[in-house]
């Protein structure tokens, strides 16, 4: 439903389902999936940190999200890569004609078929900064009454989130969630695999290899290099 159509309970449910939400990697969640279930036209959603100059995604509709963003670390561009970034809002209609991120945003629709991003500043931080991201397939796909639907959705991610631990502080159990994320978005691209088995194929080397799950992850994201499987398979 559009931004017009979202009632008041709506985002009263909300504010209670995050305020009551155990931590920070539960709120993030519960943020991305009411942006695909709110906004029409929404198929994938996330929530980004710039930390350092480098985009890490905190939480996702999907593995695709980490993908897009290894992608902007890669070519250096993109709206949550912007260095010291200000504006609480960027909108890129259309991917395939903005100059400001032309190399990131032919490549994202040449690569997975998306044509529009909003990007929402939730919050700011020494040296880091978070959004809300929401992606559409066609150019122009979300109106005024979607923008303020996400800028509500960010509003109130921001205000649980300062509520709880503060950003810089997020405990272990994010930082494992993100970690392996990022590289279930390596093993599908590489492989061709889907999330699901792409997840499988990391749970197989950390039994075989008696490691531990996010250890596993984390070498992968770091050296880019694929550990071989018991079985060679991915599915």
């Amino acid at each position: 439903m559009s931004g017009e159509r979202t009632t008041m309970m709506e985002f009263a449910e909300l504010a209670r389902a995050l305020g009551a939400a155990g931590g920070e990697s539960d709120r993030l969640g519960i943020a991305v999936e009411a942006a695909v279930e709110l906004i029409p036209g929404c198929l994938h959603a996330g929530v980004t940190i710039n930390r350092d100059g480098k985009c890490h995604t905190l939480a996702s509709s999907g593995a695709l999200l980490h993908v897009i963003n290894d992608l902007q670390n890669e070519l250096d561009e993109g709206p949550c890569h912007t260095p010291g970034r200000e504006d609480e809002i960027v909108v890129v209609d259309d991917l395939t004609t903005d100059p400001r991120f032309a190399r990131w945003g032919a490549r994202v629709h040449a690569d997975h078929q998306l044509a529009t991003v909003v990007s929402i500043l939730v919050f700011t931080a020494r040296g880091s900064y978070g959004t809300l991201s929401i992606y559409g397939t066609g150019p122009h796909a979300f109106d005024a009454d979607d923008l303020a639907t996400a800028q509500a959705l960010a509003g109130h991610l921001a205000v649980a989130l300062a509520a709880g631990r503060e950003i810089e502080g997020m405990g272990a159990a994010l930082q494992s969630r993100t970690v392996i994320g990022q590289a279930e978005g390596i093993l599908m691209e590489r492989l061709d695999v889907d999330s699901d088995q792409a997840l499988a194929y990391l749970k197989r080397i950390s039994s075989h290899t008696n490691t531990k799950l996010v250890q596993v992850a984390a070498d992968l994201v770091r050296t880019r290099r694929l550990p071989e499987a018991p079985d060679r398979s991915a599915g």
